[in-house]
């Protein structure tokens, strides 16, 4: 079994131990000497990679304690000029040199030396970012990684006021579980004309982050940036055709569960018609989920959960609170979402969320928690780029952990009907978010397949796949308005482009490890963790493999992922 998750800090070897980036005059010697150092023979050449990797795990950690520290409080203004700073004056100047040490890398005669199977992906790597680098798109990516961060700014500042409160849109969400039908319609109109709002600032910042992804693609040579973009996240293992398939697969066998689920939902409360607000609601004289009330308990209450799951894993968060690396709950200013940053040096990584109380929250952590998992696994391989890993196995850590952790859910409810009420939203939640999923996918296929769109069009477009893949269980009379901005509120696509189909093929992985839990609990986490600790060191279809899943998106393979699925919510009724 794996040691206790006694992470350590990367020993510095080429830079000095108290070296703190601060501005590039300071950096610059570093990648000088590098480029210029002599390689004689393969030690040499593992010892100058090496020290490359010390120096962009450095460097990557300080960009990530800038976003870090901005997304934690969005209303500091030197906070953002300080990632303003990294991104305007620090990243481009990188780049040139990234690529100068890449074709060092490529060109050097010991590179055949090395062991080719070990350094297989990580060359590809390399050779995948001297294809795609073009000098003119430096500081094009510079003012995005800028632009896209408006994003946060704008949502971070969205509040709603009920019953005399201020809440934040993340905080406001509670109240559509209320009992009360009256409070919970209320309340979804409130954050939906919120959202309202900042319609036009979201679509004319979507805008120009479209013509500027745009730009870059024709730069690089690619017709759209879809394809530029697919050949930048190094998707080796599937095709645009892929993902089509998928998108069909979800519309085929994902969908009608979606309604049986959503028709139960209208039976429980006895409605005649069901609306958006009513899906996250329980019947009357039941009460709303609270699994915790504090980000303190949250944690505290995880803890226990991966206690009882695998001592490792809970040994992970203990440690990152010991660090300092958690801010768990909501508040004005703070930006939407929730993630895991890995650091490169320090090895623990910071976990990031909007709490407030919720059942999804839960979720939410234990998902992170997966992921955070993930990078305590893979901290011990020897460079910063094996722990690179695809993120189509990233999420599998993540989710597959939601599905893992079920079974210790009595660290956040002490009563049966309520752990039961909690598997059922999670398993509801499993199923529901793959037609989203194909939604935003599709949904940036023709954006980025498109450029020139006009709003209009890109509206009209995000409505057509909305309906395609909308349950006819829901009924959204009167609510086009709201519905027509509904893409809005997905950060990845403003900050992650084309990131999402790999929640889709996670998911799916998930589901295959959950079944090999179901079987024998103790192999499918040594799996988990067999598969994790291997970071980004071997291909998709190996590190699946490795996990023993197959890496496959056919219709007939989601079909029986989804037959289980629907087996296992069968009996929690």
């Amino acid at each position: 079994m794996h040691p206790k998750a006694a992470i350590q800090k990367i020993p510095r070897k080429l830079l000095p131990a108290d070296y703190t980036v601060t501005d590039w005059n300071g950096l610059e010697p570093f990648f000088k000497e590098l480029i210029e150092r002599a390689i004689t023979n393969k030690a040499e050449l593992e010892g100058w990679m090496a020290d490359l990797s010390e120096l962009e795990a450095v460097v990557s950690e300080d960009a990530c304690w800038r976003q870090i520290k901005m997304t934690c409080d969005t209303t500091d203004k030197s906070l953002e000029e300080a990632f303003t700073y990294f991104c305007m004056e620090i990243q481009p100047k990188l780049q040139q040199y990234a690529d100068a040490l890449n074709k060092k890398l490529v060109n050097c005669p010991f590179t055949a030396d090395l062991d080719q199977e070990a350094y297989h992906t990580y060359l590809r790597s390399v050779k995948k970012s001297i294809e795609l680098f073009r000098e003119e798109n430096i500081p094009i990516l510079a003012e995005l990684s800028v632009l896209q961060q408006q994003y946060g700014t704008i949502a971070g500042k969205m509040t709603v006021e009920v019953d005399g409160k201020e809440y934040t849109l993340q905080q406001a969400a509670k109240f559509l579980e209320n009992s009360d039908r009256k409070v919970r319609e209320a309340v979804y109109y409130k954050i939906q004309e919120r959202r309202k709002q900042d319609e036009q600032p979201m679509h004319d910042l979507y805008s120009s982050l479209i013509a500027k992804r745009h730009q870059i693609a024709i730069n690089a040579g690619f017709e759209n940036y879809r394809d530029y973009k697919f050949k930048e996240l190094g998707r080796f293992d599937y095709t645009k055709e892929d993902c089509f398939q998928f998108h069909d697969a979800v519309k085929q066998y994902v969908l009608p569960l979606v309604n049986e689920i959503y028709n139960r939902k209208k039976q429980k409360l006895s409605l005649d018609i069901l609306k958006p607000w009513d899906t996250e609601a329980e019947p009357v004289g039941i009460a709303p989920l609270k699994p915790f009330t504090t980000g303190e308990e949250l944690y505290e209450k995880t803890v226990k959960c991966f206690d009882q799951l695998n001592p490792f894993f809970a040994d992970c968060l203990r440690k990152m609170k010991e660090m300092n690396h958690f801010d768990l709950e909501s508040r004005k200013g703070k930006a939407p979402g929730g993630y895991n940053c890995p650091l490169a040096e320090s090895g623990a990584p910071f976990i990031f969320m909007n709490a407030a109380g919720q059942m999804s929250d839960v979720t939410t952590m234990v998902h992170e928690g997966g992921h955070a998992v993930h990078s305590f696994l893979a901290h011990p391989l020897k460079l910063s780029a094996f722990k690179e890993y695809p993120m189509e196995i990233a999420e599998v850590a993540s989710m597959a952990m939601e599905l893992f952790s079920m079974d210790h859910w009595q660290a956040f409810f002490e009563n049966e009907a309520d752990l039961k009420r909690a598997k059922e939203h999670q398993l509801e939640r499993t199923i529901t978010i793959f037609p989203w999923i194909a939604i935003i996918d599709q949904f940036q296929h023709w954006v980025y397949e498109h450029p020139q769109h006009t709003i209009e069009e890109r509206t009209s477009e995000w409505m057509r796949i909305l309906n395609e893949f909308s349950t006819s269980s829901i009924d959204y009379t009167g609510l086009d308005e709201f519905r027509k901005i509904g893409w809005q509120r997905q950060l990845h696509l403003f900050e992650v482009p084309f990131y999402y189909i790999e929640y889709g093929i996670a998911q799916l992985g998930a589901i295959g490890l959950w079944m090999q839990y179901k079987q024998n609990p103790n192999k499918a986490l040594e799996n988990y963790m067999n598969a994790l600790s291997l970071g980004g060191t071997k291909t998709l279809p190996e590190l699946y493999k490795a996990a023993g899943l197959e890496f496959n998106l056919t219709p007939a393979y989601i079909k029986t992922l989804m037959e289980f699925v629907k087996t296992e919510m069968d009996q929690l009724k």
